[in-house]
């Protein structure tokens, strides 16, 4: 298992409003893809997944409208 933070960003698609809410967590995982995936498993979410340079492990989703962004960092 790995230690990460996860930053937890959910957008505001309300017209003239940029705001988001932006949660921080620490997890104890063995994979970010099955976590993100049990979140979502009873909707139909687009999930896209990205690894930048440092190791660090995006996801952009889209459930109902709604639009989310978890990136996991190890710690």
């Amino acid at each position: 298992m790995k230690e990460y933070e996860m930053v937890r960003e959910i957008f505001n698609e309300c017209a003239n409003n940029q705001m988001r809410d932006v949660f921080f967590e620490e997890l104890t995982l063995d994979d970010t893809d099955v976590y993100i995936h049990t979140l979502f498993q009873e909707k139909q979410a687009q999930i896209e997944k990205n690894v930048s340079s440092d190791g660090a492990v995006q996801y952009d989703v889209e459930v109902a409208g709604l639009r989310q962004r978890f990136i996991f960092s190890e710690i």
